[in-house]
């Protein structure tokens, strides 16, 4: 029989983490046959603390323990901080509270006396370098699969940095590998980045071709058809201009396109690539990547939207005015 803490309080300013954080602990605190006598998922707007405590306090029935969980407790807690503190001195046996809140003061009676009856989860977005091997081990935990280190970055270029997303984008991925073991770059271009890539490189052709208006037109569909673009779409760009700068160098350095193609995994539209290729300098391309770098930096700091900070990018490269 596993052991169980009769409270845990799981804290964390991203709510969607905290929330996925909470779905876990509740599958490790209840079997999936014993939700229907077993939890209690309480709306504080709606049940008074008197409910939630009587629901604690309620012998299991056909299982070892009674689970309430009480997600967005911030108000709750502090309303009924006394009765909390009276619960948390002598809390029911069978009974496990699961508090989900926003923040944890560690200087309050209640946060004190948690560590002598239950356990606080804190949850926080990992620093972008903490990402990759979070990824590859939520990969192998969840899927038995094996994730590799450049399909990882890969995926945190063009779907963003949020964690809850990325799991999600793992399971999809895990099912689109199939019976294959490991979960490769090109899993991550063919199903997570074909459209966002196939319409970053429209987008870059508009520019190139100096349509202006076609290319904001191209970039609105993008933001129209697929909410998720605000998050991904300045490293669906980055990862081709990336893609265009090392293949620039390789052509200087004397490679056939051929060579450069298979060194890049440049599987489709090879010829579209090599064309908008021979139309910008390693400069031109240099100066785009340094302008998505300030533009990300701008939209993760709150100074502008994504959609008029990419609008503005790539006015400037189909006017040809990123060229200092």
């Amino acid at each position: 029989m596993k052991s169980f803490k009769p409270i845990y309080v799981i804290a964390g300013k991203e709510y969607s983490l905290v929330n996925a954080r909470c779905r876990e602990l509740l599958d490790e605190l209840v079997e999936p046959s014993q939700r229907a006598t077993g939890l209690f998922n309480a709306d504080p707007k709606e049940v008074t603390a008197a409910d939630i405590l009587d629901e604690l306090r309620t012998a299991p029935f056909l299982t070892e323990k009674r689970v309430v969980a009480v997600k967005d407790a911030d108000d709750f807690v502090s309303s009924n901080r006394e009765l909390l503190e009276k619960y948390f001195d002598n809390p029911c046996p069978t009974g496990v509270l699961v508090l989900s809140v926003n923040s944890w003061d560690a200087r309050t009676k209640l946060a004190k006396k948690l560590p002598n009856v239950g356990k606080l989860i804190s949850v926080e977005q990992p620093k972008r370098w903490q990402l990759p091997q979070r990824l590859i081990q939520y990969t192998k935990d969840a899927h038995s699969k094996r994730l590799s280190k450049e399909a990882a970055e890969l995926l945190i270029e063009l779907a963003g940095e949020e964690l809850v997303r990325l799991y999600s984008e793992i399971d999809k991925l895990a099912l689109f590998a199939d019976s294959e073991k490991t979960i490769t770059a090109k899993h991550v271009e063919k199903l997570t980045g074909h459209n966002r890539l196939y319409n970053a490189f429209a987008v870059i052709d508009a520019c190139l071709a100096g349509d202006a208006g076609g290319a904001v037109e191209k970039l609105r569909s993008m933001f129209a058809s697929d909410k998720s673009t605000e998050f991904t779409v300045v490293g669906a760009f980055a990862y081709h201009f990336r893609r265009m700068f090392k293949a620039k160098v390789l052509l200087d350095e004397g490679l056939n396109t051929y060579e450069i193609a298979k060194k890049l995994r440049i599987w489709g539209n090879r010829d579209g690539f090599f064309a908008q290729l021979r139309k910008m300098t390693l400069k031109q391309i240099g100066d785009s990547l340094e302008q998505l770098a300030a533009t990300d930096y701008a939209i993760k700091t709150g100074r502008t939207k994504p959609q008029v900070a990419i609008e503005q990018l790539v006015l400037k490269l189909a006017t040809g005015s990123n060229v200092r």
